[in-house]
């Protein structure tokens, strides 16, 4: 009873060079030979014993010619289990051929030159009838032995013919675009035009562009400035998006951009370039400017460019945060500003400084970032056209809060506290109306992205911003 309960408590283990053995045997399945050898063996053992002139003996030589065959075709299928499928079919089909021309010659006891004979005729009649079905499947075969895409990926087969892989078989390969049409697309066709392979989408990136045209009298640096701010903003929650501007064509007074972004799939594609190109037509309102096209439309656009003194004066009108002032305020208000170039990398404020001015993001990208308990920075959020930001110590004097630095090149545009003190002290009234704005934006700056190691803030209340803004303008 002890020994008993000993061998329960401690079973035996496999040792390893059993386990590896046992687990190389069920990765290579060679139970599925022993069926047709053993049928094979069976019916030529059968045509020993049966008499010679009789018809089952005859039957049990077909027989075996068949089942080794049989054998053959599971035994290539197993050596060729990694190659494509269709290489696998075709020595198959050799081997139930090779079978048949066996039997009839060696078992039947045909005489071969009829059988040579009649063999070609019918191989012609059926070569001349069939010959396109045999294009396709010979295309078939060389594009399965050279496997330049798999199901899933995304292809274009032929020119405006692409989506998805979802079959491949010896006459076709079966697409289904990205609308959710199947098209079945001949081999042959295929094979005798230029492969054009996405990819599956799975952990890789498919790159595409949006031509862009614009008046080639806007400045090239401005142009990629405001093309790839855009880009930036749409693809912002995007890993990996990675865009880029280049000037790919400038002739018949248009210059041609090509705005360039990373998609995670080839399926995905038009909804970014949807996205991208409206925040492209955004940016262009923004700034004044709308795409051009060649002759006539060109000059005319010229023209309202010429004609427009103030490039960003109707971004800064339409700023929420000078919603109370009147009209001619807000247009005395963008005038006063002053327009300033960043290089990428150069700081607009610093952290802790002091400061009396506010600024507008007019063109490019700013990164906004917040000193650690460390002492090191990191980037919280990024501004793109049309960000104000420095509205608080513009209005109550305080030091900046955050480091906001030019992430590209960049234009913003300042307003100083000289210019909005004339305002407040001829309507105090103003102050109520900007510190309601406030009030708002400072809440939704408080909620938003932050570093989870830094001390997190109550918002200012209204009472409080109103107080700081009439001490620090001076208005009773």
């Amino acid at each position: 009873m002890r020994r008993h309960r000993r061998r329960q408590q401690h079973p035996p283990q496999p040792g390893p060079s059993r386990a590896l053995k046992g687990e190389t045997l069920n990765r290579i399945p060679f139970r599925r030979l022993v069926l047709p050898g053993a049928l094979a063996l069976a019916s030529l053992l059968l045509h020993q014993v049966l008499p010679a002139d009789g018809t089952p003996r005859l039957l049990a030589g077909a027989a075996f010619w068949f089942l080794l065959a049989w054998a053959g075709v599971r035994a290539a299928a197993l050596l060729l289990a990694r190659h494509p499928k269709l290489l696998s079919d075709l020595v198959g089909t050799a081997l139930y051929v090779a079978a048949t021309l066996v039997v009839m010659q060696v078992v039947f006891e045909l005489p071969a030159t009829g059988l040579i004979a009649t063999s070609s005729v019918v191989i012609a009649v059926l070569g001349f009838a069939l010959r396109n079905i045999f294009g396709d499947i010979f295309s078939g075969i060389a594009l399965g032995m050279e496997s330049p895409y798999a199901i899933g990926d995304w292809i274009e087969a032929t020119e405006g013919c692409a989506g998805r892989v979802t079959g491949i078989s010896w006459r076709s390969t079966r697409l289904v675009t990205r609308d959710g049409v199947t098209l079945v697309v001949p081999n042959s066709l295929i094979a005798g035009h230029r492969i054009a392979v996405y990819g599956s989408g799975e952990g890789g990136r498919y790159r595409t562009s949006l031509p862009v045209a614009l008046d080639a009298a806007v400045p090239a640096d401005r142009a990629r400035r405001i093309l790839l701010a855009a880009a930036m903003e749409a693809g912002r929650d995007q890993r990996g998006f990675a865009p880029d501007v280049l000037l790919a064509d400038l002739a018949n007074g248009v210059a041609t951009y090509a705005v360039r972004f990373h998609v995670p799939d080839f399926g995905a594609e038009n909804p970014w370039r949807d996205q991208v190109a409206g925040a492209v037509q955004r940016a262009l309102l923004r700034a004044g400017l709308a795409p051009a096209a060649p002759g006539r439309e060109v000059r005319l656009q010229r023209a309202a460019a010429e004609r427009a003194s103030e490039p960003h004066r109707a971004l800064v009108e339409s700023l929420d945060l000078l919603r109370p002032f009147t009209a001619p305020e807000r247009a005395a208000l963008a005038a006063a500003m002053a327009p300033r170039d960043l290089r990428a990398g150069e700081v607009v404020v610093r952290q802790g400084d002091e400061g009396q001015s506010l600024y507008v993001l007019a063109e490019g990208v700013l990164e906004v970032r917040i000193e650690r308990p460390d002492g090191v920075e990191a980037v919280v959020d990024r501004l793109y056209p049309g960000s104000v930001f420095g509205e608080m110590s513009l209005l109550t004097g305080q030091p900046r809060m955050a480091t906001v630095a030019a992430a590209t090149g960049a234009v913003v545009l300042e307003l100083a506290k000289g210019e909005l003190d004339p305002l407040l002290q001829a309507r105090p009234v103003l102050a109520e109306g900007l510190t309601a704005i406030m009030a708002e934006r400072q809440a939704r700056n408080l909620a938003g992205p932050r570093i989870s190691d830094q001390p997190s803030h109550a918002a200012p209340t209204r009472d409080d911003i109103l107080a700081r803004v009439k001490a620090f303008f001076g208005i009773r």
